[in-house]
């Protein structure tokens, strides 16, 4: 756990709190701490006047895998929509995405460009697909990347767990949410 700083124009990203997500079982957390910890994160980052981005997966990316994503039926009408504790909130930036990171296919760099934000704070489910994949491609467009280990989640402890102690330390900084909220002054 090593979060030093936060830039002055520092965005938080949630990715994937939608009804369809939280629903399902999680590890090592449960998703309603995550959600929890996110909501808390998105409070204290709006009363500072920070970009909050709630990103939420409608589609998968096209291609064949060994482990589908899906059951192959339809998703019940409300899976994408983000759940009410986070919002959207006015002033909120909604991502729609169709791949694991939030970064492809949207304009996401844009927007925080055009807002000159500098850092991101991710939260979010799944640690070791939509979080990570946003982090990586974060890391790549030169932000400074920041996780909330305690808000996160996966569906599979093990590759959550590889992601916090293998990947994250190597792309980003990582801390608890209260350590973060507590970096915005």
């Amino acid at each position: 756990m090593t979060a030093t700083t936060l830039d002055p124009k520092t965005a938080l990203v949630v990715i994937d709190l939608q009804k369809g997500i939280v629903g399902r079982e999680t590890a090592p957390r449960p998703a309603a701490e995550v959600v929890a910890r996110s909501a808390a994160l998105a409070d204290a980052f709006r009363a500072k006047g920070l970009p909050v981005v709630l990103v939420h997966v409608v589609d998968g990316a096209p291609g064949r895998n060994e482990s589908p994503a899906g059951s192959g039926g339809q998703p019940p009408a409300d899976w994408a929509e983000i759940v009410p504790e986070l919002g959207p909130r006015e002033g909120d930036i909604v991502v729609t995405k169709r791949t694991w990171g939030a970064f492809h296919g949207t304009d996401l760099d844009l927007r925080l460009r055009r807002a000159g934000v500098t850092q991101i704070v991710l939260t979010g489910i799944a640690t070791s697909i939509g979080v990570e994949s946003t982090a990586r491609a974060a890391y790549e467009h030169g932000y400074h990347v920041t996780i909330a280990t305690d808000a996160v989640t996966d569906m599979d402890a093990g590759t959550h767990r590889n992601s916090v102690e293998r990947i994250f330390p190597r792309l980003a900084e990582t801390d608890t949410a209260e350590v973060i909220a507590g970096l915005l002054g």
